[in-house]
């Protein structure tokens, strides 16, 4: 393997795990980011790992991270503020990317600057590689592949099998807390249409129970429809904490309308800030006592389900960790199958993502 795999981010909590998964696989990633003395830690933990200085508040030395064909690993959010320079230094370099976004409106956009230029350099640009969204965009292939007629519509489900009150991260608690006053992106009608979060709550069976969820944004609605001909409808629920789902709703119109007023978004904005909480995320202990659960509906015409598929694995954490890795690996050997902004299926095929994700430790239970 002669293309390098750079991880900007890397003393990052998520950059930390994505690190840990490529040096498990026997790589040995560049590490990158602003704070000298951290990454040299890092480096020196990892058994001696280069690692260079770069900021993104300075393009310039994000882009000499990477040169044609090597793989740009970025962990660094929130990524509507940071992740711009990142994703525009992998474009201008013809270099692979991931990201572990969660922010729907980011990957629009990256896909809107960069896609042509990123499919003329044979390189391949997939963001929001990780818990955010794979495991809903297997699911959901999975389930159109089941289907013996024509899917029109598809729903998918996150849940958590075990607790997450001491199990979110400091970056997911602040992205679902900005989320509430994001609109929520679907596919509806053979088209992208904005909604708001949480309007919309529906049931899922999940482990033999029903239980709630709220509608969210998820990047299903932008890379499904190219897989899945004549799919109509494409929505993306989170049912984390079923019981508050009812009430999540309630907040998220509130937060909405306040958001409205004269400086509205200040004081919802405020508020937000003070549930985000310390920074980190949950250590190894934690994560292994939750299960990340993902299912697909897949309907027909007349919104009678066709198919119905459901994946389970370890947390969204730990496995965020382990797809980064296996993706940045693949990538650098020049396995990806599609350039361009593409969706997993697209870039490495869903036979091939099928056996990552089992390898990753994801499977269709």
């Amino acid at each position: 393997m002669t293309n390098q795999i750079i991880v900007f981010g890397a003393t990052g909590y998520t950059g930390g795990l994505v690190t840990e998964a490529l040096v498990r696989r026997g790589l040995r990633p560049v590490l990158a980011g602003r704070g000298a003395e951290k990454l040299a830690a890092l480096a020196r933990q990892f058994g001696g790992l280069d690692y260079r200085i770069a900021d993104v508040t300075d393009p310039a030395s994000v882009r000499a991270l990477v040169g044609k064909g090597d793989v740009l690993v970025t962990t660094v959010g929130p990524f509507e503020q940071f992740g711009h320079p990142v994703a525009q230094a992998a474009a201008d370099a013809g270099a692979h990317y991931l990201d572990s976004t969660g922010e729907v409106g980011f990957v629009r956009e990256v896909w809107q600057r960069h896609d042509a230029r990123a499919r003329a350099a044979g390189a391949i640009i997939a963001p929001a590689f990780g818990y955010d969204y794979v495991p809903g965009i297997l699911a959901g292939a999975l389930a159109a592949r089941a289907a013996d007629t024509p899917v029109h519509a598809i729903d998918v489900g996150y849940f958590a099998i075990g607790s997450l009150r001491n199990g979110l991260s400091q970056g997911t608690r602040k992205t679902m807390a900005e989320g509430l006053i994001l609109p929520a992106p679907v596919w509806r009608d053979g088209r992208l249409i904005d909604e708001t979060t949480a309007h919309r709550v529906r049931g899922f069976t999940v482990r033999g129970k029903r239980k709630s969820a709220f509608l969210v944004s998820g990047t299903e609605v932008l890379f499904l429809p190219s897989e899945v001909p004549g799919l109509q409808s494409v929505t993306v629920y989170n049912g984390w904490f079923p019981p508050l789902s009812r009430g999540i709703q309630l907040v998220s119109a509130a937060a909405n309308a306040t958001a409205k007023l004269p400086r509205g978004r200040d004081l919802v904005n405020a508020i937000s800030a003070r549930t985000v909480g310390p920074g980190g995320g949950p250590d190894a202990a934690e994560r292994a006592r939750t299960l990340s659960h993902v299912v697909a509906v897949a309907r027909d015409e007349r919104g009678t389900p066709v198919a119905e598929v459901h994946v389970e694995g370890p947390s969204p954490y730990s496995l965020t960790g382990e797809l980064m890795a296996w993706a940045a690996e693949r990538l650098a050997s020049g396995t990806g199958r599609t350039p361009g902004v593409v969706g997993p299926v697209e870039a490495f095929g869903l036979d091939d993502l099928v056996a990552s994700a089992k390898e990753c430790g994801m499977v269709e239970v």
